[in-house]
């Protein structure tokens, strides 16, 4: 069978950056072991940043675990520190979910 092996699911992930040669402030982040469920929760989070002009992502394949997002900045920033940021941002709100479900139940 093609699949990945499910232990591999599991694994932390590895992220790779490749800077864009023909768009200044882009680069396109390679992320191991993920699918659209990481994407997208990261291009939204991207996208609240105000010095991102463009966020998206892909999975290149349904058979290769990897997605590919492409982050395009302002000169005020970069894409490593739009990534660096939406990552953060991202914890924070899951470290207050949290915190607020722990407090219902």
């Amino acid at each position: 069978m093609n699949a990945p092996d499910r232990y591999e699911r599991f694994v932390g992930s590895e992220v790779s950056y490749e800077r864009d040669t023909k768009i200044v402030n882009a680069a396109s982040f390679t992320i191991e072991r993920e699918d659209h469920t990481i994407g997208n929760i990261l291009r939204m989070q991207l996208h609240r940043d105000p010095n991102v002009l463009f966020a998206g992502y892909k999975l290149p394949h349904p058979l290769q675990y990897k997605i590919i997002v492409r982050i395009h900045t302002t000169s005020q920033s970069s894409p490593t520190q739009a990534y660096t940021q939406a990552i953060n941002d991202v914890d924070k709100e899951l470290e207050y979910l949290k915190q607020a479900f722990e407090v219902c139940f």
